[in-house]
This record gives structure tokens, sequence and C-alpha cells, in this order.
């Protein structure tokens, strides 16, 4: 009978060394967690954000980077953490992902870390506070075992990402720059399970914003599909909506009407998730408004939907009515491709060697938008590796802080070998 093999036993000494860095690590990262997540740092409070900022700068420059803060006041947000690590001339340059934000803002009654054994729940404890914490404990224990010296890394923490600034080409500038520089670029947001399974994820699809107004005549509600009065705003907005039910399915696609008002008036507010609406039931109502959002893959898909629910409002309008429809293009799609499908076979190497099971592609019907979608274009991805969680964007946000061992040897472990690898 054939012995088992050790556990670690295909590992190179310094990766076993990172292995075991990460163990004894693990309760100090836990404690660093717990500092981050303390701090509020919803989008839109500026201060917190950057007083996160300031907690991870000084972790960031013990590892040997040259630390950035790019303030963001033209887009009305707290700023980026921008890091860079030289290694060896002509190897792979990583960009690393992350964000500093939280969608907990100051008036949240959810803004304490709390542990039970290995899970812990706060603001942010995974998204994406957990995500950085895995980041900070990889580079950690690449530079003990000698591995971070020879790495070319590039960290862009967001501070936006839950709410990202306008205009998103000022918000996003820095992010995208570093993406051309890039041969990879590895997400530090949540790992996705599925039946208990870690997940690899290769592809995000986008998140867009639609608002489809739609107008009439006014006038008494007993003259109402007349000739003279038309059929009213309601009901062509009605039509519209309908048809984008019936036309619009395909594969990978999702939308949603997620508000919708209509009578006498309808105004929404500046911040676009109200309607205030007025009028009777014996008015025919001259304006409807309705607004939504749709997810797509590509950027193709994303065009060709556009293009199909633009030819739906502007065909058959019922009789007296008009309606038109405006888009906000917000994140971008990460299409699977072959480089990312490359880059997971190499993190599932990586599980081979530390005794994990391979990770499956994730259906992209299960991640959400993100920010390395904004680099995808010109660069390889990998997304998922931050903590595994449940409840992320409510106040049930619970994260399991022994993710965060596994993940940190995947990540060290990944980027010492592609750090040896040419780059493109």
């Amino acid at each position: 009978m054939l012995a088992s093999t050790p556990v670690l036993a295909t590992l190179s000494p310094r990766e076993q060394a990172m292995a075991a860095s990460i163990e004894a690590d693990y309760e100090p990262t836990i404690a660093l967690l717990e500092r981050l997540v303390n701090q509020n740092s919803g989008s839109m409070n500026i201060e917190g954000v950057k007083k996160v900022a300031d907690m991870v700068r000084p972790e960031l420059e013990a590892l040997g980077f040259v630390v950035k803060w790019q303030p963001m006041d033209a887009a009305r947000r707290a700023g980026h953490i921008i890091a860079t690590h030289k290694g060896k001339a002509g190897t792979t340059r990583m960009l690393l992902i992350g964000h500093l934000d939280t969608v907990f803002e100051v008036d949240s009654p959810f803004q304490t870390f709390k542990r039970e054994g290995d899970m812990a729940s706060g603001p942010g404890v995974a998204d994406d506070k957990g995500g950085v914490a895995v980041m900070l404990t990889a580079l950690k224990a690449m530079k003990a075992a000698g591995t971070l010296k020879g790495a070319n890394i590039e960290i862009v923490l967001t501070g936006d990402e839950e709410d990202v600034g306008e205009p998103k080409a000022v918000a996003r500038a820095d992010l995208i720059a570093a993406g051309k520089r890039a041969d990879v670029a590895l997400d530090f947001e949540g790992l996705a399970q599925q039946d208990g399974k870690d997940m690899g994820s290769i592809a995000r699809r986008s998140s867009n914003s639609w608002t489809l107004t739609a107008t009439g005549k006014s006038g008494h509600s007993s003259g109402i599909f007349s000739p003279a009065a038309g059929d009213g705003a309601v009901y062509e907005l009605a039509r519209i909506v309908t048809a984008f039910r019936k036309e619009l399915p395909e594969q990978n696609l999702t939308f949603n009407a997620g508000l919708i008002g209509g009578g006498q008036s309808a105004d929404v507010d500046k911040d676009g998730v109200r309607i205030a609406v007025t009028g009777k039931t014996n008015i025919i109502p001259p304006i409807a408004v309705a607004k939504g959002d749709f997810r797509t893959l590509s950027q193709e898909q994303t065009d060709r939907v556009m293009a199909k629910m633009k030819a739906i409002v502007e065909s058959g309008h019922l009789n007296g009515t008009s309606a038109t429809i405006d888009f906000d293009q917000g994140y971008p799609a990460m299409a699977p491709t072959q480089g990312n499908r490359a880059l997971l076979g190499k993190l599932n190497a990586v599980n081979a060697d530390l005794g994990l099971v391979a990770m499956p592609e994730l259906n992209p019907l299960k991640r959400g938008a993100g920010d390395i979608a904004f680099v995808a274009n010109d660069t390889d991805g990998l997304v998922g590796l931050g903590v595994t969680s449940s409840g992320d964007h409510s106040p049930a946000e619970v994260a399991d802080l022994s993710s965060i061992k596994r993940q940190g040897k995947r990540a060290a472990i990944l980027m010492s070998r592609l750090a040896r690898e040419k780059a493109r």
C-alpha cells in the first residue's frame, strides 16, 4: 500500500514558508481587519475612506511599496491608494485590485466588527476589507519568503467602488492606466462558492441603467382611448415595459424595471431613487417614468441590447403618446477569455500543490459588476481572491475568517510563480 502524499509535499521550500507565514499571521490579520471594519468608510464618507487608507498605507510601505494617495475631488469622492513595487525587469507585471469603501454610510446602524470563532460580521468585513486583509497577508508572506523582492506589482485600492464618482473617465483614469501597464490583474473581492465548493471567477457582467419617459395628453378620464384624448402616458409606459419582458431575453442578459411612477406629474429626485407623483383617478396621466438596469457579458451585447430597447421605445407608440429612453453605462463587462481561463488554470495548479480541490468556472450570472472590468480589455484577469461570505451589502454581512488562510496561500504562491514568468 502506497503511503499518502504529505501535505504541501509538492510546494517548494519558499512556498511552504509562505504557507506557514500565513498561518502564523492569522490573528494579526484579523486584528487589522477589525480596525479597518470599525472605521466607517461609506463611499460618501470622504474622511472615513481617507482614514482607512491611512491604516493601509503603512502596511504597504513596510513591504517596500511606494504609496501614493490620489485625490478624487474632481469626481466628488475621497480618492484611491496607488502603490508600486518594482521587481526584476522583464517579468510579469501584476495589478492587484481592491477597494476601501463600503455601502454602509455614517447613518447606517451597522457599524461594528463582531467575531464569533472563525466567523465575523461588520460593515465591509468581506466586501472588501476582508479582501484587502487577504492581499496584505499574502504580500507579507511573500516578503518573508523572499519572493516579493523580484515581483513587479502595482496596487489600486479605489475609494468609490460601491458608488463610482462622475465623470467615470476621471474616477477610473488611474485604474485604467494601470491595466494598460499590466500583464495580469488579480481582483481581491469575495471568493464565490457554490454548493460549498470554492469557484473560480473569470468573468463579471456589466452594470448599466436606463430611464424611460413616456408622455401623453392630459384630459378627463372619460375620454381615454378616443382619437382626441389618446391612451395616456401610463399605458404607453406599460406597452414598452411589457415589450421589454417579451422581446429582450437572451443568454447572459438580465434586465429590471426597479422604479415606476406616472400621473399628472412625476418628478425624479436628484439621486434617481424616488419619484414624486401627483394625479387623480379621473385624469389621463400626461407623464410616466420608469428606471431600471440591465447587465451583460460583453460590450457587444450591451450595444445590441441598447439598440433593441431603443427600437422598442420608438416604434408602435400608442395613440397620442411618445416616449424616450436614456442610458447610463456604469460598469463595463469582463468577458470570459482564454487568457482568463489560462490564469485560472495556474491558480488550479496552486490548488493541486496545496492539496485543495480544483476551482471550476463560476457562471457569470452569479457574479456582479466590479472594478476589474475597467481593465478587462487590456489584460488577463481573475476575480475572487478575497474572503468567502454571505449577506454582502446588508446588515447580515458575515465573513468566514478561516478563508483568509487558504486565500492568502493561493494568492501568495500564485503571485510568486507569476513573478518568475516573462512579461508579455
